[in-house]
């Protein structure tokens, strides 16, 4: 049983021509832009997450070859994949596999082929935010200091699992050292998480704010206060 030709050939059986310009367009895939090159199929990601139920069974030189593709389907497949792996060895508190999951990703991600926002976003923070729990984060900080888009978008995802548990001391950090970075995706990103954290500790985010909102990056503010009452919204705006 060839479990990657079987993989394959049912997202080959879901391509959908029809939507591939939508997402071409959607993920930037234009000469000069983030997603330069990438391949679509047109797939949803319910779809995706359906196919990869079905291929936990995939082993790592499988899913390093998807993720070696141009294909955007293929390595978000891949990751789904990885993450259920992941899942499955800490339900079997199989520590051992966990680490072997965790470096596998970040080795990838250093190779350049966690490429896009939603490849990212979708499983880094139960991936590399959940082994980092209750260990050291720095490998975040380093990701977040380095030149790499999609790093430092995992570093701020990630910390979305220490958000969960009300662990803040991470996320205003790495906010900190992303404050005066230049890329759209970054402010997204950073905004989203600072939101999350208002949404847990309302008075973590407004000390964050208080010091810093004259000096971020407009979206990046704009998304951090979202959940804010109107008259906070306003001064924070207005005063930027």
């Amino acid at each position: 049983m060839d479990l990657l030709k079987d993989l394959k050939n049912e997202l080959e059986i879901l391509r959908n021509p029809e939507k591939v310009k939508i997402l071409q367009g959607f993920f930037k895939t234009g000469k000069g832009e983030y997603g330069e090159g990438d391949v679509f199929f047109g797939i949803t990601v319910p779809e995706s997450r359906i196919v990869a139920k079905k291929y936990t069974k995939l082993g790592f030189k499988e899913i390093q070859e998807l993720l070696y593709s141009n294909n955007h389907e293929y390595r978000f497949v891949a990751l789904l994949v990885l993450m259920q792996k992941y899942n499955q060895a800490k339900k079997l508190k199989s520590l051992v596999e966990q680490e072997k999951i965790f470096n596998f990703y970040l080795e990838n991600a250093k190779k350049g082929r966690i490429n896009n926002w939603d490849l990212v976003d979708v499983t880094c923070r139960d991936i590399i935010g959940d082994y980092l729990i209750d260990k050291s984060k720095e490998i975040l900080y380093d990701l977040a200091k380095g030149g790499n888009l999609w790093e430092k978008r995992i570093a701020i995802v990630s910390t979305w699992s220490f958000i969960r548990l009300k662990d803040f001391k991470t996320t205003l950090a790495i906010s900190e050292v992303l404050l005066e970075d230049s890329h759209d995706l970054i402010h997204k990103a950073v905004g989203w998480m600072l939101r999350e954290i208002g949404k847990r500790d309302e008075n973590v985010l407004c000390k964050f704010l208080n010091k810093h909102y004259k000096n971020m990056p407009r979206t990046m503010l704009r998304y951090s206060i979202e959940r804010l009452d109107k008259n906070k919204k306003d001064f924070y705006m207005t005063k930027n």
